[in-house]
């Protein structure tokens, strides 16, 4: 089984992550997220069409080859992936089309290489704080927020979508998450 979990900047992702990790200790394997690789890398971020195409792209072959090595070294375990091929797809500066055709692929193809998708809505929709320890990750609330509804957008097609919403305390979203995420796991 392999399971996404995104969401906007400041969700509770990375949060969730760890506790899950420690939840499901000996059923689960967290696979990173590639993005922060490929920047904590020296990689700079970059507005620029032509260089915002180039990082997307090795973005998804870095996710895409970390999956599938993942899946080989852990094959009893459930991965649970710190984003997925399909988030690249938010930040193209192009048509989806456009995306798709540069990475090979297609959507059916991506979006069935994952068994569920868990969004962590962004706290910046409800005007909480998206204040973040990932020093890569520099969005305003309003690009939060708008980059949270082109995720929605992009992943809310999955027969699997579960969204975890960021209303109430973040201690809630979280046990809200974990909840969703056995439910998933025990195909409840």
């Amino acid at each position: 089984m392999k399971i996404v979990i995104t969401g906007g900047p400041g969700g509770g992702k990375t949060t969730a992550l760890d506790l899950f990790r420690r939840e499901l200790l000996g059923k689960v394997m967290v696979v990173p997220e590639s993005a922060t690789a490929i920047f904590q890398s020296g990689i700079q971020r970059d507005e620029r069409s032509h260089v915002v195409k180039a990082i997307q792209k090795t973005i998804f072959d870095y996710q895409k080859n970390i999956e599938s090595i993942y899946r080989k070294q852990y094959p009893d375990e459930i991965l649970l992936c710190d984003r997925g091929t399909l988030d690249g797809l938010a930040y193209w500066p192009n048509s989806e089309e456009h995306f798709f055709s540069t990475m090979q692929t297609t959507f059916a193809q991506e979006i069935k290489c994952y068994d569920a998708v868990i969004f962590f809505e962004t706290a910046a929709k409800h005007g909480g704080d998206i204040t973040t320890n990932n020093v890569f990750r520099n969005e305003s609330n309003d690009e939060a927020i708008a980059l949270d509804h082109r995720l929605q957008e992009i992943w809310r097609r999955h027969p699997h979508f579960f969204l975890v919403k960021s209303e109430g305390s973040f201690l809630d979203k979280i046990v809200s998450g974990i909840s969703v995420l056995k439910k998933v796991v025990n195909n409840e």
